[in-house]
């Protein structure tokens, strides 16, 4: 997610780059306008010029929505992804303590739904490698599944079923 957050603001910061160019182009276009008619009347050369500059103002105006647009889309997926998080959090509490959980067990279960493997775990909670695997024995028992792939499964099935109602 973070590496999707940086690919987004650096487009936002090259689309804004690309806006402000282009304001700054159509600005030079229309106090060049402004002189010649000034200067030559109206003519083939001065209307090019303006319709560059109208041109330029419908991509000024085009971008600057553009960014706005970035901007919001950014927003939604932070709040998407922070929801998305909560309810992780909170089935997992549920289940946890649905399946009657020690707290050593939650522990370990939330380090296997996590993606970690008996080492990392154990390396974490600074327990022996065999005592992390019992007590995952003990969770994938009482969550009724047999790996932390199939107990993985289980919470993100309960999350589409619940994103889907």
């Amino acid at each position: 997610m973070i590496g999707r957050r940086r690919a987004l603001e650096h487009r936002i910061t090259m689309i804004a780059v690309v806006v402000i160019l282009q304001l700054a182009a159509t600005l030079f276009f229309l106090v060049d306008v402004t002189g010649d008619l000034r200067a030559d009347g109206s003519g083939v050369h001065i209307a090019a010029e303006a319709g560059a500059a109208v041109a330029l103002l419908v991509g000024v105006l085009f971008g600057a929505a553009q960014v706005r647009w970035l901007v919001l889309r950014a927003r939604q997926d932070e709040a998407a992804v922070a929801a998305a998080k909560g309810a992780l959090a909170d089935l997992a509490r549920l289940r946890f303590s649905d399946w009657k959980l020690t707290a050593a067990e939650a522990d370990v279960a939330l380090f296997a739904l996590k993606g970690c493997d008996v080492a990392e775990i154990a390396a974490l909670r600074g327990a022996a490698a065999g005592t992390v695997r019992a007590q995952l024995a003990r969770v994938y028992a009482k969550a009724g599944v047999n790996s932390q792939s199939a107990l993985m499964a289980l919470f993100l099935e309960e999350l589409v079923e619940a994103g889907e109602g």
